[in-house]
């Protein structure tokens, strides 16, 4: 690495500060973040999968069929423990159905590009980190739409009386048109395109952490005021969940006879989730329902400071890397 790209590096593998910076700016100064459109989010949503897409390469796909058991275990957990966890959670602390409806969308979302950072970051198994996003992801054009639909539906009778109408095909496009494709670009660029693509690959992740800072900061800044009278709750409750997430994931992973390396990394795949693809779906899904986007942006500022907690405790209490023959 050149000079620039190790600074670029460096300030990519600081994400969590600048989510941090960022939305301590946005809710004392919103203006620092009001400039930001909301029509933008789809497009800095876009960059953040499109940047994800160039760091893999068609042969990476090849990578599940190395530890299949690991990644198998890992993305059940993904769409299983987080989703229930969502559910009992809303209900628990017994949260508006805007509130409900955004946290049950994060809940049921793959695991983010930020956990691939805070992996690498804690040392553990970074091939097996890119396979349960890569993974997640492609399922979430399915999973994510229907895990939703099934929740909310299921929380607003049990809440309302009623259903709220909720357009699965409408989650299935958008989640389609955010996720798989930009991705699927990227990974296309860079099996064809490689040495262009490896130029600017030491630039794109900060851009990925830019653009997330962008939407996170937007949303904190237009919902200020809600999040000021009702956010000690939510905040709770999405602490609660990412916490969770991360026990869990390690725990059962350990219980599955997965080594500490395999299970630390489901650990932070579980407990990472894509908030800003939350936060899209939510926007462009449920418009009548104006903070169920607020959610996705206090996930993200909370799973990127326990994600860099977890990261530094794994540093000071470094594992081996070998994986059981029972895992391949």
């Amino acid at each position: 690495m050149n000079k620039a790209e190790r600074v670029f590096t460096a300030f990519a593998n600081a994400f969590p500060l600048w989510v941090v910076v960022g939305a301590g700016l946005a809710v004392w100064q919103p203006a620092t973040a009001t400039w930001f459109q909301p029509t933008w989010i789809p497009l800095f949503l876009g960059i953040i999968m499109l940047s994800m897409g160039l760091t893999l390469d068609l042969k990476d796909f090849l990578q599940v069929l190395k530890m299949p058991r690991s990644v198998f275990i890992g993305v059940v957990l993904q769409f299983s423990i987080m989703p229930a966890l969502g559910l009992l959670i809303a209900k628990g602390f017994a949260l508006p159905i805007d509130y409900m409806i955004g946290l049950v969308l994060v809940a049921s979302c793959p695991g983010g590009t930020a956990s691939n950072v805070v992996c690498f970051i804690a040392r553990t198994n970074v091939a097996l980190s890119v396979s349960m996003t890569t993974c997640s992801t492609i399922l979430a054009v399915l999973a994510t739409p229907l895990l939703t639909t099934g929740l909310v539906l299921f929380l607003s009778r049990d809440l309302l009386g009623d259903s709220i109408e909720v357009d699965t095909l409408g989650l299935l496009i958008n989640t389609f048109k955010v996720v798989i494709f930009p991705v699927s670009l990227g990974v296309l660029l860079n099996h064809y395109f490689k040495r262009w693509v490896q130029a600017i690959n030491a630039y794109t992740p900060f851009l990925a952490v830019l653009s997330i800072v962008f939407i996170v900061d937007f949303i904190l800044a237009v919902k200020k005021q809600a999040i000021l009278e009702t956010g000690a709750t939510l905040i709770l409750a999405i602490i609660t969940l990412h916490v969770l997430g991360f026990t869990l994931g390690w725990g059962l992973a350990r219980l599955a006879g997965l080594e500490t390396q395999s299970a630390r990394t489901i650990s932070v795949e579980v407990g990472m989730q894509n908030s800003g693809l939350a936060t899209e779906l939510a926007r462009s899904n449920f418009p009548g329902f104006g903070l169920a986007t607020v959610p996705g942006a206090l996930s993200a500022l909370t799973h990127c400071i326990l994600g860099s907690l977890f990261a530094g405790w794994c540093r000071l209490r470094p594992a081996g890397t070998k994986i059981k023959q029972g895992d391949k």
